[in-house]
């Protein structure tokens, strides 16, 4: 596994409606390295962006999907999502106030 620094676990948020409506909950999604972990996803959160305290780390890989250019066929790159739940107690992530 690769030398990962916690502020290389995250790479950007996900901003979609359906996470948009999980942030009322506490709930944040983010795009992360593919190899990070959830334990690593964790740390990262909460030196990133204090006040913040992870409850629930839940992530999941994304393949990629299929173009075309031509006759020529291949995939993007794979990613992988993480959705992250705060307690109860914890300070909002500031990146998602304005929207």
């Amino acid at each position: 596994m690769a030398d990962i620094k916690y502020y290389d676990v995250i790479l950007k948020p996900v901003i979609t409606e359906s996470s948009m409506s999980g942030m009322d909950y506490k709930k944040y999604t983010f795009y992360v390295h593919t190899e990070a972990t959830k334990p690593m996803i964790k740390d990262a959160i909460e030196k990133l962006f204090p006040g913040t305290e992870v409850a629930k780390v839940n992530t999941m890989n994304v393949s990629g999907k299929t173009k075309r250019r031509g006759r020529t066929q291949g995939l993007t790159a794979k990613k992988k999502k993480a959705v992250v739940w705060l307690t109860e107690e914890s300070a909002d992530i500031e990146i998602f106030e304005g929207l």
